[in-house]
């Protein structure tokens, strides 16, 4: 079962893939867990999710502790398929409960009261390749598999 979770190749791209959802969605987590970047903090966002957003309490606690260290795992290249999987669901979750009714562009000029779904559909489409593929090269997934 471990092997299946950790098999991946020494290819380069699962590299590439994972850093670029990693270091994306860091900054989200981030927001969501330790209130950097502008966010509410750990309190703030789960006060948001479980009474505005009216998500139950473990969902909001799985989708700040998701992107927290889901995002660093995947720069590690720990659990690559395990971490992609999880952001995706929560990037699908997002997708649709905070983002379909603003339609699909980003709000690049402040013309919709919201942004739209585009960011999460990339984050998803990574996800998905990186779920299909494992951490690839200089993943720990990989170093660890081959000390098995």
């Amino acid at each position: 079962m471990l092997e299946t979770l950790l098999a991946t190749s020494n290819d380069i791209v699962p590299l590439v893939l994972r850093l670029t959802l990693g270091i994306v969605i860091f900054p989200h987590g981030a927001q969501k867990l330790l209130g950097w970047f502008g966010g509410y903090g750990f309190k703030g966002t789960y006060g948001y999710f479980t009474q505005t957003a009216g998500l139950p309490g473990i969902i909001a606690f799985l989708v700040i502790i998701g992107e927290s260290f889901g995002s660093v795992a995947l720069v590690l290249g720990l659990l690559t398929r395990f971490s992609a999987i999880s952001i995706g669901i929560i990037m699908l979750g997002a997708a649709l409960l905070v983002h379909r009714e603003h339609g699909f562009f980003i709000n690049w000029f402040g013309a919709q009261k919201g942004e739209g779904y585009e960011f999460q559909i990339l984050a998803i489409g990574l996800a998905i390749a990186l779920a299909i593929t494992g951490g690839g090269a200089y993943s720990l997934d990989l170093a660890i598999l081959s000390s098995l």
